[in-house]
């Protein structure tokens, strides 16, 4: 059996400092959680996000790198989509296959080649690694985690008595949500929110508040899982 040749990074390699170099390091930046349908409305060439790994990403500078190259359009073909499946969730890097012919480890880019994965499956003298960080290893391109559960919340302006509902992300403080809904109510903010009578922790989410998504619930119960959606409740303050 012929010997396996890797074209991609090594295990070392992926760690060097020259990896490094190209992440950012602000632990001070607070993490922000998205929404499936928030990333799928960045899905232009001047405007392209994706998802994969449970990580948001913007690669609108990416796409104005390679433009009106070949590379770049499996990526704008899935901008505002999930492409988890590109990758290889252990190893944090795409995926590889051995080539039939060659017995060479290549880059599986079953939907044509993709920026800074080298093309060549057969081995040859002029072969080098790539010399910068990968774009999928780039945490310049990095906007936050995509949320592992999207659950409804309904917001009830007590003052007017006007209702929405809208969708949250499982991690969201209530501080965030109250972002959320400032395109309902500009002055949302300056409100008291409570649930049930009590005063809720801006701090915590709704689940650290005592309001747990209780949708696989009802499902399991034959319940719409729409049947009950909790209603915080916002006090204007005089």
């Amino acid at each position: 059996m012929s010997s396996v040749h890797q074209y991609f990074l090594s295990e070392e390699e992926r760690n060097s400092y020259e990896i490094k170099k190209y992440v950012t390091d602000d632990v001070s930046k607070e993490v922000e959680y998205f929404l499936p349908t928030e990333v799928a409305v960045h899905n232009t060439e001047i405007d392209c996000w994706i998802s994969y790994n449970d990580m948001v990403y913007d690669l609108t500078d990416l796409c104005k790198v390679w433009a009106n190259r070949r590379e770049i359009k499996p990526i704008l073909a899935y901008a505002g989509k999930d492409i988890s499946h590109w990758f290889d969730h252990e190893k944090n890097d795409i995926k590889y296959y051995v080539h039939p012919v060659t017995g060479a480890l290549v880059p599986y880019c079953p939907h044509g080649p993709i920026p800074d994965v080298i093309p060549s499956v057969v081995p040859c003298s002029t072969w080098r690694p790539l010399d910068k960080c990968p774009w999928w290893l780039d945490d310049k391109y990095k906007k936050g985690h995509l949320t592992k559960n999207a659950r409804p919340c309904r917001i009830l302006n007590v003052l007017v008595g006007v209702q929405v509902v809208i969708m949250v992300c499982e991690e969201d403080s209530i501080s965030r949500i109250q972002e959320r809904a400032l395109v309902y109510n500009k002055n949302g903010k300056s409100y008291t929110w409570k649930f049930e009578g009590k005063d809720l922790n801006l701090d915590l989410t709704l689940t650290e508040n005592g309001i747990p998504d209780e949708r696989e619930r009802f499902a399991a119960c034959g319940i719409p899982d729409d049947y009950y959606i909790p209603c915080l409740m916002c006090y204007y303050n005089e």
